[in-house]
């Protein structure tokens, strides 16, 4: 159906909707330029957040009097974190871009995992399970047999498997999809050291992470009942293809206790990963006396393979003896400086707009408003005008 409009209509609907939007305009002006006064009588003090340390080199904590000193580790680079309220409490060389290895999966599976229910089930083709890099880890996913997603995200958390998230990766669109869609989540999250070429964590030219923005990916992940679930899976039983299953142990042996590290109490899991190029990397995190804590190490220098697990517990014990003792040195909530918020901050969210309470919401408010109703006046003016509109069949 298409309805035409006399001059005169059109200018008195114009008139109407401009006349609504004017009615509103002036709250909008106000709520842009009244402000409490910070500096008057009885009004709030202004507290200014003290500026992020995380862009510095070297090791960066404000430590208040009596608060013990930052344990000395040889990762390249590390970052331990209040995963409720994001503070972070200390970090060092928090941005230096690194080869992440399978701590990278972290925010493959926060990109991936929203969108493929765990109950589907799909039969792996010969081509899914191509171009997987030598060397990798694998959980054992056969060609031609049928897996539920929920398997496949087992061997991903706790194999590292590589041909899982091969087989993932095709159910999104490709691997190149799953890599771009990767590279928008983690700027949305905040997270700008990233730049991925592989969805697996493969070494490849050009692929770097940071600790800053793995834990990032880490707390992230926490926030995700799924993601949570699978992380901390200590073992778990694999199909094997042909209808009967086999025993996969967690590769995280801060969270297993395996080849005699102590598994650390409270230990939620989160993501080990090795490489020639990245060395050993982890993310993990931690619960006490209603605390979380999460930490990323990346790449130890000295001890030998099982250090990073070390160095994180020490980063893990410190943190849980500093929170509360010392002032954040940054913030992994939108990768920026906030004022320091209670402990049970909101989470992150990706989107621009801004929340209610934050700078810009009433006059935002304010004028979506003026809009409605000056859409609600031209609704008006039709209906007078022509009486109901049937739509087009």
């Amino acid at each position: 159906m298409t309805i035409g409009f006399s001059s005169r209509a059109s200018r008195s609907t114009c008139v109407l909707c401009v006349a609504g939007l004017l009615t509103l305009m002036p709250a909008a002006a106000a709520a842009r330029t009244v402000r409490p006064d910070p500096g008057a009588p009885g009004g709030p003090r202004a507290t200014a957040p003290q500026p992020s340390l995380l862009y510095r080199s070297g090791t960066q904590v404000r430590l208040r009097p009596g608060t013990p000193e930052v344990p000395d580790v040889s990762a390249l680079s590390w970052v331990v974190a209040d995963a409720g309220s994001g503070d972070v409490l200390a970090a060092h060389d928090a941005h230096r871009k690194l080869p992440p290895a399978s701590t990278l999966k972290t925010l493959f599976a926060l990109t991936v995992m929203p969108v493929l229910p765990g109950g589907i089930s799909h039969r792996v083709s010969t081509e899914e399970l191509s171009d997987i890099g030598p060397g990798s880890s694998l959980v054992g996913v056969v060609e031609g047999h049928t897996y539920r997603v929920s398997d496949l995200w087992n061997g991903v958390f706790l194999n590292s498997g590589n041909d899982a998230v091969h087989v993932l990766a095709s159910l999104v669109g490709g691997w190149r999809t799953a890599a771009a869609r990767m590279q928008a989540e983690a700027r949305a999250l905040g997270a700008r050291d990233t730049h991925v070429r592989t969805p697996d964590g493969y070494d490849a030219p050009g692929q770097v992470s940071s600790a800053y923005d793995l834990a990032v990916f880490g707390r992230a992940g926490l926030r995700n009942p799924d993601f949570a679930r699978y992380c901390a899976r200590i073992d778990a039983m694999f199909p094997d293809g042909d209808g009967d299953t086999f025993g996969i142990m967690n590769t995280n042996r801060l969270l297993t206790g395996a080849d005699g590290v102590e598994p650390y109490p409270g230990l939620i899991g989160i993501k080990n990963g090795y490489t020639s190029s990245a060395g050993n990397t982890l993310v993990a995190a931690a619960r006490r006396d209603g605390r979380t804590l999460v930490v990323s190490v990346m790449n130890p220098q000295e001890g030998g393979g099982y250090a990073v697990y070390e160095e994180a517990r020490s980063l893990l014990d410190w943190g849980f003896g500093a929170a509360g003792r010392v002032e954040p040195v940054g913030s992994l909530v939108h990768g920026g400086t906030r004022a320091r918020p209670g402990p049970q901050a909101a989470p992150p969210t990706a989107s621009a707009k801004p929340a209610p309470g934050e700078p810009g919401w009433p006059e935002t408010g304010a004028i979506l408003g003026a809009a409605g109703l000056g859409a609600g006046v031209m609704a008006l003016a039709l209906r007078l005008m022509f009486g109901r509109v049937e739509p087009d069949d």
